[in-house]
């Protein structure tokens, strides 16, 4: 099935007003979109040779649009792990260095300053972060307050993945849930599904300068994304895949934040599970988020 094929089935199944809604950023994207990429197939249907091609194709457009030379990597998921974070909001500092490593390590647009968390500013004994302030100025911690970071979730039960009309986005077996960036129409009915704003739109095509590229990227994670498609937290699974810890937890200065194989009864993370009271957001929309957070008393 082409991408072309999928935006003709889109047209079968919405209203007029809202198939030109749809569209709309697909169409201003095809103004610097390749026939190689408006043809390519889904990321599940793509041969080893197909994947291979599709990457060397990537690597040269990082070189051609940003003069950088990057290396992109397709890691899968390791069999038997089951990825989970959690959050220590009693050391939280609220002092963004997560979100800014987030923005370096996943090649965000610089001039929008975009990360895929947000760090809420909290009144003690308020547990509803939607009243929070992610927009504070001032010097942090600030008295009586508590700080809550918050990002994708990675539900068990992922609505974001349900109303996508064209499956570019599902759920991996280690329980990232990822995006097929090549795939995605742009329609943003997954960020209106999401619960805790976690996904982010690409309005304008990236701009990074070539010395600020991080150049160890994942077709599924922190590869420049397109003008005109929706991204997320992976878990920053072209690093957690291969052993390594996520660049949010390592720029943590507090120890604030714990990731893990929950599989692992020996993992970190695990330990905070069987030895704290966590909590979740939102638990009352039965979606089972794998992100927890926790007071150490």
């Amino acid at each position: 099935m082409s991408r072309r094929t999928v935006v003709k089935a889109l047209g079968a199944t919405l209203g007029v007003a809202a198939y030109a809604k749809a569209l709309a950023p697909l169409t201003e994207l095809t103004k610097e979109t390749s026939m190689d990429e408006f043809i390519q197939k889904h990321y599940k249907e793509l041969s080893k040779e197909e994947m291979a091609a599709v990457i060397q194709r990537l690597t040269q457009e990082a070189k051609d649009n940003y003069g950088a030379d990057v290396t992109i990597q397709n890691p899968q998921p390791v069999d038997g792990v089951k990825f989970g974070y959690a959050l220590n909001l009693s050391i939280c500092n609220g002092c963004r260095k997560c979100a800014e490593a987030c923005h370096l390590e996943n090649n965000h647009d610089r001039p929008s300053h975009q990360s895929y968390i947000r760090v809420f500013e909290m009144s003690k004994g308020s547990m509803d972060f939607e009243k929070g302030n992610a927009h504070y100025d001032h010097p942090v911690p600030q008295p009586d307050k508590y700080y809550m970071p918050v990002q994708c979730q990675q539900c068990e039960h992922p609505p974001c993945v349900d109303v996508c009309p064209v499956e570019a986005t599902w759920k991996e077996k280690d329980g990232i849930v990822v995006v097929d960036y090549n795939w995605c129409i742009g329609c943003r009915y997954c960020e209106a599904a999401c619960p805790y704003h976690a996904r982010r739109f690409n309005w304008t095509k990236p701009q990074i300068p070539a010395e600020e590229i991080n150049p160890n990227q994942s077709y599924l994670s922190n590869r420049i994304r397109p003008q005109g498609v929706m991204e997320k937290c992976t878990f920053c699974l072209h690093r957690t895949r291969e052993g390594r810890l996520p660049a949010c937890l390592e720029a943590c200065p507090t120890g604030a934040r714990v990731f893990g194989d929950l599989n692992d009864p020996k993992s970190d993370i695990r330990w905070v599970l069987e030895n704290k009271r966590v909590f979740v957001l939102k638990e009352e929309l039965g979606l089972k988020p794998q992100f927890f957070y926790f007071f150490d008393e």
